[in-house]
C-alpha cells in the first residue's frame, strides 16, 4: 500500500468515526467489549479453554 493509500484510508476512518453520533460510538464500544473470547482463548487457543472449563464445571460439583 502507497502511503497516498494509507493516508487516504485513515482519513476516511476517522471521518467516519467522529460523523457517528456519540451514543453510537459508546453503544459499539460496548458490544465491541463483550463479543470479546475470554482470556483463555484469546492467549492459548481452543484445547487449554475446553481443559480450564471443564476443570472449573467439576470443582462447581464438588
Amino acid at each position: 500500500m502507497k502511503t497516498n493509500d494509507y493516508v487516504k484510508y485513515m482519513t476516511q476512518t476517522i471521518v467516519k468515526y467522529v460523523d457517528q453520533p456519540k451514543e453510537e460510538r459508546k453503544r459499539n464500544r460496548i458490544e465491541k467489549k463483550q463479543t470479546k473470547a475470554d482470556f483463555w482463548y484469546r492467549w492459548f487457543g481452543i484445547l487449554p479453554y475446553i481443559l480450564y472449563s471443564e476443570i472449573k464445571k467439576k470443582r462447581r460439583f464438588k
